[in-house]
């Protein structure tokens, strides 16, 4: 790390305040070196960079607040940051200023087995809090497809899913109770470490969610789950986007819960298959069916062997009833891994492949075919191509817009434009502009198409008792 030299103090903040975040965090732990600064002043939303003025990197609670009094008495933004694996720019510092990287905040604290309960800090990877608590026979089911490198203080703040979300619920499902730092500096907890809660108002729940608008989490109390022994997982062929939409809404009326539901189409695996390939020297040996647009991969857990084999032959019952081809059946452990890695490496693999502008829509199940025809027919009219994929057990559509060879003028103006025709599609079915990715600049522009200004309002009032001087995530949501 550089060390904070005179000729380097970053003008818009004075010697007075860097002395006194020095004398906080000690100047190993912060950074004003610009090829550094760079690295905290995007995350994986399109091109997106906003440098920083400097970066701090506290431990505790106390340093938290010490560092956001000074930002509140002189009006400094700060910018809270997880890993920045985000893909709404819900953590670039677009008013400069602090950012505040949580990557210190990386302790599991307690796992305690007899009450299914976990305190964690904010910085600890999703992955390895999973495994953590599956050692001991526990289950944190909320996975997003960046689990091996996001933090869980950054699945709290866009309230993040993943595929296990159609059974089990998000992050917001599992948070019993957690400690924040408020943008004034005051810490607080928002509840109580009890299952059941009817005191005031939910200041946990209003927090995930809130995009790191709100306060600075620094430890997250989880409830957890025993963990299921045993899952079979099915890899379904369709002919076309539609008919595998309509398939997974009448899966759901058959009375089957799926702990998985993912679609993808047969784009969308084109371009993973050549990823896994060349850039992560790993091929994917499952082959495609011809003839085949549309993939579902389907996955049932749970403890009884017996009863997981009966509900895959009612899913396959099912499925006949469309335009399917035939089902594979993974039949091991390498398979089912194979499977679930062409899912989860769809995104880098097409923002590998071309830069892309990504979306998160999500409406009601049996809206999906509606919303998927729509958005072809937008992208024809503006000149795009996407790539679709998601969750769709829960309605939870990703769209990938592809720039390819879109001039640069055209992406800036012509597609944004599009992007506003696919958002009142999706409000007019039903739905809304995220289902986990979160708003932050990405989608700013589009709220008034999802919320009425009443709405927005009273967003903008509960943010400004929280932070008054408007310091904390500054440009985000409003």
């Amino acid at each position: 790390m550089a060390n904070l030299k005179e000729s380097e103090v970053i003008q818009s903040l004075s010697h007075e305040l860097i002395d006194q975040f020095r004398a906080i965090v000690g100047e190993q732990y912060m950074i004003v070196d610009e090829e550094q600064r760079n690295e905290y002043g995007h995350d994986k939303t399109e091109d997106y960079l906003f440098l920083p003025d400097l970066v701090i990197k506290p431990s505790t609670p106390e340093e938290v607040s010490a560092i956001l009094k000074v930002c509140n008495q002189y009006k400094v933004p700060v910018t809270p940051r997880g890993a920045g694996t985000g893909l709404a720019g819900g953590a670039i510092p677009v008013r400069k200023g602090v950012v505040i990287s949580m990557e210190r905040f990386n302790r599991i604290l307690e796992i305690d087995e007899l009450n299914l309960q976990a305190t964690v800090e904010p910085g600890v990877i999703t992955e390895v809090f999973q495994n953590a608590v599956k050692a001991k026979g526990l289950f944190y089911p909320p996975d997003p497809a960046s689990k091996g490198s996001c933090f869980l203080g950054g699945n709290l703040a866009n309230n993040s899913g993943g595929p296990k979300a159609v059974k089990y619920g998000v992050t917001r499902d599992y948070v019993i109770n957690m400690q924040v730092v408020l943008p004034t500096g005051e810490i607080i907890w928002t509840a109580a470490n009890v299952l059941k809660n009817s005191t005031g108002y939910n200041l946990t729940q209003l927090m995930c969610g809130s995009e790191g608008t709100l306060g600075i989490i620094t430890k997250i109390v989880f409830k957890l789950r025993g963990f299921p022994q045993k899952n079979v997982l099915l890899f379904i062929p369709f002919v076309t986007n539609e008919e595998a939409c309509k398939a997974i809404a009448a899966i759901f009326v058959e009375g089957i819960t799926p702990s998985g539901m993912e679609f993808f189409e047969r784009e969308a695996a084109i371009k993973t298959y050549e990823y896994c390939e060349k850039v992560l020297n790993s091929p994917v040996t499952t082959k495609l069916v011809d003839g085949m647009d549309a993939y579902l991969l389907c996955e049932l857990d749970g403890n009884d062997e017996e009863v997981l084999m009966r509900d895959a032959e009612r899913v396959m019952n099912v499925v006949e009833k469309f335009q399917s081809g035939e089902v594979l059946f993974a039949e091991s452990s390498a398979q089912k891994e194979e499977l679930w890695k062409v899912r989860k490496n769809i995104s880098p693999a097409v923002n590998w492949y071309t830069l892309t502008k990504s979306d998160d829509v999500v409406v009601p199940r049996n809206k999906l075919p509606k919303l998927i025809q729509g958005i072809k027919a937008i992208g024809k009219q503006f000149g795009f191509n996407t790539v679709c994929f998601g969750h769709l057990g829960d309605g939870n559509l990703h769209v990938n817009i592809l720039k390819e060879d879109i001039s640069e003028h055209d992406w800036e103006t012509k597609i944004p434009e599009g992007i506003g025709e696919i958002f009142k599609l999706t409000v007019s079915l039903g739905g809304t502009l995220s289902g986990e990715h979160g708003i932050g600049i990405a989608k700013r522009p589009y709220m008034p198409i999802a919320m009425s200004e009443v709405n927005l309002n009273l967003m903008r009032g509960i943010k400004k008792v929280f932070d008054p001087n408007g310091i904390l995530n500054p440009g985000k949501i409003f």
